[in-house]
C-alpha cells in the first residue's frame, strides 16, 4: 500500500512514520513544509528505511492536486496544522486558513483521486469545556460527548472533521478514521547497549521527539527546565475547581498514539468509518506532572505560579474503551514517570 504522511517530519507524524518503517512493508510518501518538522528527523527516519520526501507547503493546492494524480496513493494520514492554542486565540485567521482551508483542499482532492481512506489528526479540544458540575478527574468524555470548542485551535479542528465526514458520505468510496487527541507527550522508546569495563549497560536513548520551536506543551516545557534550557517555568493558573487548583489532563505517550494510527489503518480495511479518543482515561494535573518529572530527573527547577491562559479548560479526561475494543489497541507506555523521563532523555541531547 502507498501512504501519504502530511506532516511526518513533525513531532506526531515522525512517530507514526517511525513505525510504519519499522513494522509494515508500506510505501511511504512524507509531505511536510519544515516549518516545524525537521530534517534531522528525515535523516533519522532514512536511517531505518527509504521512504520519498516531498517539500511542500498543503497552501499550495494545485500541487497537492498533482501528487494524489501521479501517485496511486490508497491511504492519507494527515498530521499538518498549526496545533497552539493561545496562538489560536491571538491569530484564529492563520487557524482557520492553514487546519481547515488546507485540510478541506486535501479531502477534495483525496475523494477526487480514489484515496480509500483518510486518517485524519484530530483533538480533544473539539469537546470544549465539559460542564461545570462534571469538572473532575473522574468524568471521563467519551466519543458521544457535545462538540463545542472553546478556542479557535479547537474549532478548526472540528470544522475539519466535519468536512471529511460530508464528503465522504457524499462520494461513497472513501473511508476515514478521526482520531481525537488528547495530550501527547514523550519520545521515542528506543534503547541502546553500551558496555562499560565489560558491563553491558542499556539506556534509553530516543531517537527521535518533539523538537517544536517555543512548545507551549507542559510535559515538553517541564523536561526543557529539567535540561537546563529554560531558567523557569509557569503555572497558568491554580484556581481552578480541581483537588490542588490545577488543570487536570490525560497523557498519552507519542508512541502509544503512534500505534493506535498503525491500527487505525488496518481497521479501515474491514470496518467503517468512525470517531475515536486517543488517551489512557486518567488525569493529572499540573502539579503532579511537574512533581513527576523533578522525581524522574532528580532535577529541581523553578515554578512561578501566573494567571489563567484563555482557552483552558479545568479537566479533559478521556474514555478510550471504544478504541481499545473496536481497534484491540492496548497501551504499552501508560506511566507518567515513563512518558518523563523519555521527554527529558530526548531534551538532553536535542538541539
Amino acid at each position: 500500500m502507498k501512504i501519504l504522511v502530511t506532516g511526518g517530519a513533525g513531532y506526531i507524524g515522525s512517530h507514526v512514520v517511525k513505525q510504519l518503517l519499522e513494522f509494515t512493508k508500506h510505501e511511504i510518501i512524507i509531505l511536510d513544509n519544515l516549518s516545524t518538522g525537521r530534517e534531522s528527523t528525515l535523516e533519522t527516519l532514512k536511517s531505518i528505511r527509504d521512504f520519498t520526501f516531498i517539500k511542500l507547503d498543503l497552501k499550495e493546492f494545485h500541487e497537492v492536486e498533482k501528487i494524489l494524480q501521479i501517485n496511486d496513493i490508497e491511504t492519507i494520514i494527515h498530521f499538518a496544522a498549526s496545533i497552539i492554542v493561545p496562538e489560536s486565540v491571538e491569530n484564529p485567521a492563520k487557524y482557520y486558513m492553514n487546519n481547515t482551508v488546507n485540510t478541506t483542499n486535501l479531502i477534495k482532492c483525496a475523494s477526487e483521486n480514489g484515496v480509500k481512506n483518510f486518517i485524519f489528526s484530530s483533538t480533544a479540544a473539539v469537546y470544549g469545556e465539559p460542564k461545570p458540575e462534571i469538572q473532575n478527574s473522574k468524568f471521563k468524555i467519551n466519543e458521544s460527548y457535545a462538540t463545542k470548542p472553546i478556542n479557535p485551535y479547537g474549532w478548526s479542528k472540528l470544522m475539519s472533521e466535519r468536512v471529511l465526514q460530508d464528503t465522504a458520505k457524499a462520494g461513497g468510496k472513501m473511508k476515514y478514521v478521526i482520531l481525537r487527541y488528547f495530550n501527547v507527550a514523550g519520545a521515542d522508546i528506543h534503547y541502546k547497549q553500551y558496555t562499560i569495563n565489560q558491563n553491558q549497560s542499556t539506556v534509553l536513548k530516543p531517537r527521535i521527539g518533539q523538537s517544536t520551536p517555543n512548545a507551549t506543551h507542559l510535559i515538553k516545557i517541564a523536561s526543557e527546565c529539567a535540561a537546563g534550557k529554560r531558567d523557569k517555568m509557569y503555572i497558568f493558573g491554580d484556581d481552578y475547581l480541581t483537588e490542588d487548583g490545577t488543570c487536570i489532563r490525560d497523557y498519552i505517550h507519542v508512541d502509544d498514539l503512534a500505534d493506535a494510527h498503525i491500527r487505525a489503518i488496518a481497521y479501515l480495511q474491514k470496518n467503517p468509518s468512525d470517531i475515536f479518543n486517543c488517551g489512557y482515561g486518567r488525569g493529572y494535573s499540573v502539579k503532579e506532572v511537574i512533581d513527576v518529572m523533578k522525581n524522574v530527573t532528580g532535577i529541581e527547577f523553578e515554578v512561578e505560579v501566573s494567571g489563567r491562559r484563555e482557552g483552558d479548560p479545568a479537566v479533559l479526561v478521556s474514555d478510550n474503551k471504544k478504541i481499545k475494543s473496536s481497534m484491540n489497541w492496548q497501551p504499552k507506555y501508560d506511566n507518567l514517570e515513563i512518558i518523563c523521563k523519555s521527554a527529558y532523555e530526548w531534551e538532553k541531547t536535542a538541539k
